[in-house]
């Protein structure tokens, strides 16, 4: 199995998203996601779960944006500098 070289933008955050990902799970009829091997199930389905999270921070972004919290969006993550 290949390492995860992936750094968090906030740290601390990941057992939050894992909280999220069990609870979108759920609603989409998956109750029990997280004893599931993920590589058993077909990609579609892992998709899905992903997709919703995505939907669920972009709608989050977009009400904070909108109520005028644009500094809770802004500062929530640094942005990356271009590679060159």
């Amino acid at each position: 199995m290949a390492n995860n070289t992936n750094e968090s933008v906030t740290p601390g955050a990941g057992s939050a998203l894992d909280q999220m990902k069990f609870e979108i799970a759920s609603e989409l009829g998956l109750s029990n996601y997280q004893q599931i091997d993920k590589g058993s199930l077909p990609s579609r389905v892992n998709g899905y779960v992903g997709g919703n999270m995505t939907k669920k921070m972009v709608a989050f972004a977009e009400q904070a944006l909108r109520s005028g919290n644009i500094a809770q969006v802004v500062n929530s993550a640094p942005l990356e500098k271009p590679q060159q």
